[in-house]
């Protein structure tokens, strides 16, 4: 299926809104699943399931006993889908853009890097690693660590891209709500996953440091991806767990 518009989850869900709205997916029908959703409208699971969350976060859609997603009961309104489900940026887009950005980045700053950086960035790596169970200090520590390498690079156009990049985190709503349930799903940078980086840029290794930070950057994507399943899964069964729960508080009634 062809699909038209601005950002290619904003399409998708409004492809998808469009359909509902003329009675394909009636209310409580389950969706198909993203392989099929991505095979269907040539897009990428990550894009699917973009849309899938943008589509949860305005009530289109909702998680029902860990079988699916199904269109939720509600009144969804007239006018363009397009307009009411522009959440900006999505974590999947956002991530994909630091791939390519800092990536490139990396490289630079293998060849530029001072001793004094490599110190900075050494000591990033072990408040990382110290405050693994303090999470606000390891994402700070994250952030600090992805800037440093931007400085590192004597650019100062690069480093306001990559400090844009990371202030979107934050700004587009969609981008935070995705990175929020990879929070809640107990996912926070790994040091593990810097040390290769910082290894490439000691050695003064343009190739290597791009693959490790390229390599650092999918395991993002694979993260999120796993997050948001995780968080389906969890909603699933504490809802068979509450109902669990009302049946056994009935048949204690029924018994008394």
């Amino acid at each position: 299926m062809k699909i038209t518009g601005n950002k290619l989850y904003q399409r998708v869900a409004a492809s998808i809104t469009a359909a509902i709205e003329e009675g394909r997916w009636a209310t409580g029908t389950r969706l198909p699943g993203e392989r099929d959703l991505a095979e269907e409208y040539g897009v990428s699971r990550p894009t699917i399931r973009e849309a899938m969350i943008a589509l949860e976060m305005k009530g289109w859609i909702e998680a029902r006993h860990g079988s699916g997603l199904y269109v939720t009961p509600r009144d969804h309104g007239t006018g363009q889908p397009e307009d009411s489900l522009n959440f900006d940026i999505g974590a999947f887009d956002l991530t994909e853009a630091r791939i390519l950005f800092e990536g490139e980045a990396v490289a630079l700053a293998a060849v530029s890097i001072t001793d004094e950086q490599l110190a900075e960035l050494d000591g990033l790596l072990a408040e990382m690693a110290a405050d693994d169970s303090n999470e606000p200090s390891v994402m700070d520590a994250d952030h600090r660590f992805h800037l440093a390498i931007a400085n590192a690079t004597g650019n100062a156009a690069i480093r306001s891209v990559i400090e844009y990049l990371w202030e979107l985190r934050t700004r587009s709503p969609l981008a935070a709500n995705m990175f929020a349930r990879a929070k809640r799903g107990g996912i926070t940078p790994r040091v593990e996953e810097h040390r290769p980086i910082v290894a490439a840029l000691r050695a003064r290794d343009p190739h290597a440091a791009r693959n490790a930070m390229r390599r650092h950057l999918r395991g993002v994507v694979d993260d999120l991806l796993e997050a948001t399943e995780l968080e389906v899964m969890e909603r699933a069964r504490n809802e068979l767990d509450a109902r669990r729960d009302k049946v056994a508080r009935r048949l204690k009634i029924g018994s008394a």
